[in-house]
């Protein structure tokens, strides 16, 4: 008579949850406590920053709306800082120095080109830059702009701004090849031979009642154009704080469930606890 084979069980095999030796989940604890403690401290730099650039916001918006103030005069020069002066609303007065501008690349609304600055030379014989506005390449010959230089003594009103030392990401700035990827007041100041330099340039603004023009806007007829300054900051840091407090959790609550799965299987090391908790 032939053997009967025995039926095959409906319950698949189980892989039991085994107790980690201490020493590995000391490991994992410290571990998990220096991520946790990093995130959450991650998250409360953003929150540091976040307060800041609401405070910077709110400190340039004031200054590019208040009333215009004269140019720092050399004796001030020292005192200049991105805190107490960036974006304030200057006028100057002076003379264009034309033979000595300088192009800098430059990408605004209206497309990639060039910033034109020129030095102005002051009453006391100091000089201060000026980024007398956007030029488009076709428009780096000043015969091509649409209307002459402005000449003799000018009053020119603008945003201070901090200079841009040694060029952009990963471009540097090769004066002897007249290639600029930055407004380094020092460096164009130092190759043209003008001292004392201003330790910062002025972006002129737009005359009174002027649109700033925008990608959907017709082409200018008159270059340089002013008043192109994007006074705008990025605010992302309440995202990225919450993506650093999410991690901690996740982190946190990994730590809780494998605690408890430890404190399980030690109380009752018969029991499948890894099972019963899916």
């Amino acid at each position: 008579m032939p053997h009967s084979l025995p039926e095959a069980s409906s319950t698949p095999p189980t892989t039991r949850f085994h107790p980690r030796r201490g020493g590995v989940l000391l490991i994992w604890a410290v571990l998990a406590a220096v991520a946790f403690s990093g995130f959450i401290a991650l998250g409360n730099w953003q929150l540091r920053r976040l307060a800041w650039k609401h405070e910077l916001i709110a400190r340039v918006t004031q200054r590019t709306h208040a009333p215009a103030v004269p140019v720092p005069d050399q004796a001030h020069w020292p005192a200049v800082s991105v805190a107490q002066d960036e974006y304030r609303k200057v006028t100057l007065h002076g003379t264009f120095l034309h033979q000595d501008e300088t192009l800098v690349q430059a990408s605004t609304e209206l497309g990639a080109g060039f910033w034109v600055l020129t030095p102005l030379k002051q009453v006391d014989g100091s000089y201060v830059l000026v980024n007398r506005g956007f030029v488009s390449p076709a428009h780096r010959d000043p015969a091509s702009r649409g209307q002459p230089a402005p000449q003799g003594e000018v009053n020119i009103t603008g945003l201070l701004r901090l200079p841009e030392p040694g060029g952009a990401f990963l471009r540097h700035n090769k004066p002897s090849e007249g290639r600029w990827y930055s407004r380094d007041v020092q460096a164009i100041a130092a190759l043209h031979g003008l001292a004392p330099t201003a330790p910062f340039f002025v972006d002129q603004s737009a005359p009174p009642g002027t649109l700033a023009p925008g990608p959907t806007s017709a082409m200018p007829t008159v270059w340089p154009v002013p008043g192109l300054t994007v006074v705008s900051f990025r605010d992302n840091h309440l995202v990225y704080a919450i993506t650093w407090y999410v991690l901690a959790l996740m982190v946190a609550g990994a730590a809780v469930f494998v605690g408890r799965l430890e404190y399980l299987q030690r109380r009752c090391p018969g029991v499948n606890h890894e099972h019963k908790n899916r």
